[in-house]
């Protein structure tokens, strides 16, 4: 193999030349690379901006590490220019050249003064030294790309959402959404003291808002964080929504606030309906127990008139929520009033059944010439005279009506037809 050095085994002239184009071209990609780290705008905003936290820690090494790199270039550069003057002495280099450019170029002969470390100086190959530059770069890289990622990303949609909390705040003071008065004028609040620190905290320190991709290698693999961004995205659409209501409320109160007076009467009439019934019940039958009927509430008359008062000095905010509350109550109320009504007037409903069963009865005897019976003219006529004055006693005027049908039955040719009969209407009146 010819003569050795440390570096191994003397390179012969055409591996000296592949060897200095090879490396000539690595020159000139990690030039252009450096210039181009050198050019980023994350690295211009970097130098630029005053940071706190995470990023000031970071940066802080990272301008060390490019003041490394330069360092390590320069001497790479030095070693490559020594390296191509030895080549350029002689077309035919000798052996003596062959075996100081197999040093220059295989062995660790690049010395950069202030390596770290605690060392003055470090000595690398040129292929090692390589490899220092590619991770340092790939390191100060990596940073400037996040922290660019970052600037790019949160600033911009943090200063749309706070315009739009803007709108949304001017929006809200109109219809008396305001802090202090209602809880969506305190969330308004919140969210932009929290905008307000959250851009000021993505300025100063953009790595924090920076999540890297797991299992990436790449410089700047990863993506922004939005967590507090999206949360009070969040809150702010719940709010736009509560003011929406409000805002339906003002356009919709003076017909809402008609409907509610509309139920209320209605329900006060019913209530009047049921108490006159009750008195005429209580005139008319006997022996039943009629339950009392209650007056119409005040308090749901104080809260229309207050509903009605927030509607006149604009408190959208305050009638919206009574609003609904009332249109709630004001519907139980009236269904409350039908069933009052209706329980009252039962005795009633049972008279009218039983002079409607006692009539048809008597139609279907005339229907087969039984009408003048005597026993059924007798039991008709003391039925009758039961459900037809006052005070009528029910079941005493039942008992009158289920005679007769029995009579008229066993003259009919259907004995049986009575027992059911009396059996039905035993199970509705219970």
């Amino acid at each position: 193999m010819g003569v050795t050095d440390p570096a191994g085994p003397v390179m012969d002239r055409d591996e000296v030349d592949r060897a200095l184009a090879r490396l000539g071209q690595e020159h000139e990609a990690i030039e252009t690379s450096l210039l181009a780290l050198q050019d980023h705008a994350g690295r211009r905003l970097l130098e630029g901006a005053e940071l706190t936290g995470v990023t000031k820690e970071r940066w802080q090494a990272t301008e060390v590490q490019i003041t490394q790199l330069w360092a390590y270039f320069d001497a790479y550069t030095a070693a490559l220019r020594g390296a191509r003057e030895i080549r350029a002495r002689r077309r035919w280099s000798s052996r003596e050249d062959l075996a100081e450019l197999t040093g220059l170029l295989r062995g660790e002969c690049v010395t950069v003064p202030g390596g770290g470390r605690g060392r003055l100086s470090e000595t690398f190959s040129l292929s090692a030294l390589v490899d220092r530059m590619n991770e340092l770069y790939a390191a100060g890289l990596d940073v400037i790309v996040a922290a660019d990622a970052v600037w790019s990303a949160l600033p911009a949609r943090i200063d749309l959402l706070a315009a739009e909390l803007k709108r949304t705040r001017q929006l809200a003071h109109s219809v008396g959404v305001r802090p202090g008065e209602h809880p969506a004028g305190d969330d308004l609040e919140r969210i932009t003291r929290t905008l307000t620190r959250l851009r000021a905290d993505v300025v100063s320190d953009p790595l924090a808002f920076w999540v890297p991709a797991e299992g990436s290698s790449a410089p700047g693999g990863g993506r922004p964080d939005t967590t507090v961004y999206d949360r009070e995205a969040r809150a702010l659409e719940d709010v736009r929504r509560e003011i929406d209501a409000v805002l339906t409320v003002r356009q919709d109160a003076e017909a809402r606030l008609i409907r509610l007076r509309d139920v209320l009467s209605r329900a006060d009439r019913t209530l009047a309906e049921a108490r006159t019934a009750r008195g005429e019940v209580l005139a008319k039958i006997a022996a039943t127990e009629v339950p009392v009927v209650s007056g119409p509430p005040t308090a749901l008359q104080e809260q229309l008139a207050a509903a009605a008062e927030y509607r006149r000095q604009a408190q959208w905010h305050r009638l919206s929520p009574l609003l609904e509350a009332l249109e709630e109550k004001a519907e139980d109320e009236l269904l409350r009033a039908r069933e009052s009504l209706t329980a009252v007037t039962a005795p009633l409903a049972v008279r009218a059944e039983l002079r409607g069963r006692l009539d048809a009865y008597k139609a279907k005897v005339a229907r087969h010439g039984l009408a003048e019976d005597p026993l059924l003219v007798e039991r008709y006529d003391a039925a009758r005279r039961m459900l037809w004055s006052a005070p009528c006693d029910l079941r005493v005027a039942e008992q009158a009506v289920l005679r007769y049908q029995q009579a008229a039955a066993e003259l009919l040719g259907g004995a049986s037809a009575p027992e059911d009969t009396r059996g039905d209407h035993k199970g509705e009146g219970s």
